[in-house]
């Protein structure tokens, strides 16, 4: 009877499970009775197993489950390496650099070209890579001269060029580098000076490049319609063969300071030191030129970021970087300049906005005279980013 039972094809394939086993364990030891009492519960739905739904292979192998593994889950992934490796300055995106002075800022928001004044060397670098050395330019490093200023081309992408501000023995000049290229003159022959050498770059349209000059420790100079010194220069289609002569756009200007371009309206902001006060100016896009904020008390005017009514400003002597900030309507200051930095980082000159709204900063802690172990630095002004303006919450 057993044996019809399990041969019913109709019935779906027989699969012995641990209990049918047992059921025939018994029925050969235990005969007949053991027969008709295996066959009642084989009836009762007892020791063999019918899968009506699906027909399976036949097997005599028991269904067990999967016993627990023994092999370890893998480890974690290691964290990202949040500094170089060679310079684990924390908070910054490099350290170890010697005393900056131009700071370009590049599309990503975490890479940046930085020159060195007194090395000549531009390198780039990261929050999350070693720096390399871009490219030396021979420079002059004596008094404040050296490698003042750098900036990449308007088209940078497709001509590849780059303009720095440099002193040599005999002068101050302005040239242009080609990627893979030796530097080649564009403005010579600007005074130099022991001192009064410092200043900057800013493209202010696709073709002009704005030259700020010091006043080469002469004032004098700066007033001197014959002299390049202490003025605001306008280079029209820069070029190294038959450049068209400058122009004045701003005259009577101390040491640089800095520039910068608000994106609102265009205008130009200048930053410079005289003899009785630091100021803060400002150039409209039709030349006209007023005085946002003097500082008679001269503390160290520099580097400048211009966004959302407000320029900020770092003042080097006092480790500070302040926001100027203008009435949209008017363009009038609205109270004293906010400090937004005190001490972090020390003493500070460039100043550039990143593509996500933050700003950075970068030092010349070497060169005026309290270093720390790490320095010098390009370092976020925000770290907690946001970008600028804050909000209420972020200032407290």
């Amino acid at each position: 009877m057993l044996r019809r039972a399990v041969s019913g094809g109709a019935r779906g394939a027989y699969r012995p499970t641990i209990r049918n086993l047992a059921c025939m364990s018994q029925r050969r030891s235990s005969g007949a009775v053991v027969v008709l009492l295996c066959a009642a519960l084989f009836a009762g739905a007892g020791c063999a197993r019918f899968d009506s739904a699906q027909s399976q292979p036949y097997t005599t192998e028991p269904e067990l489950a999967p016993g627990p593994t023994s092999t370890p889950p893998p480890p974690p992934p290691l964290p990202a390496t949040p500094f170089p490796k060679e310079c684990p300055a924390p908070g910054v995106m490099q350290g170890c650099l010697e005393s900056t002075s131009g700071l370009i800022m590049l599309p990503d928001s975490q890479s940046a070209l930085v020159g060195e004044r007194t090395t000549g060397a531009v390198k780039q670098v990261a929050v999350r890579a070693e720096p390399f050395v871009k490219t030396v330019i021979p420079v002059d490093p004596s008094g404040d001269g050296g490698l003042m200023d750098i900036i990449l081309s308007p088209t940078y992408s497709q001509d590849r060029l780059m303009y720095a501000y440099i002193s040599t023995p005999t002068d101050n000049r302005v040239v242009r580098i080609a990627d893979g290229d030796v530097p080649k003159p564009i403005l010579t022959g600007i005074p130099k000076g022991a001192t009064g050498n410092m200043g900057a770059l800013a493209f202010t349209s696709p073709t002009t490049l704005m030259v700020q000059t010091g006043d080469a420790g002469d004032p004098a100079q700066a007033s001197d319609p014959g002299s390049m010194a202490g003025k605001l220069l306008r280079i029209e289609q820069p070029t190294t063969v038959d450049q068209a002569p400058t122009t004045t756009a701003m005259s009577g200007l101390g040491p640089g300071g800095g520039m910068c371009i608000d994106p609102a309206d265009g205008a130009l902001y200048v930053t410079d030191r005289t003899e009785t006060a630091d100021r803060l100016q400002r150039m409209s896009k039709d030349s006209t030129v007023s005085t946002v904020w003097t500082w008679p008390d001269r503390p160290g005017v520099a580097g400048c970021a211009a966004l959302d009514g407000t320029v900020l400003v770092n003042l080097v002597d006092t480790k500070q970087t302040v926001a100027v900030q203008m009435a949209p309507e008017t363009g009038a200051v609205t109270g004293d300049p906010e400090v937004v930095r005190q001490d972090q980082h020390g003493h500070a000159w460039a100043l550039q906005v990143s593509s996500d709204g933050n700003v950075w900063g970068a030092t010349v802690n070497k060169t005026n005279g309290d270093a720390e172990r790490l320095d010098d630095v390009v370092f976020p002004l925000f770290p907690q980013g946001g970008g600028f303006p804050r909000t209420n919450e972020e200032k407290t």
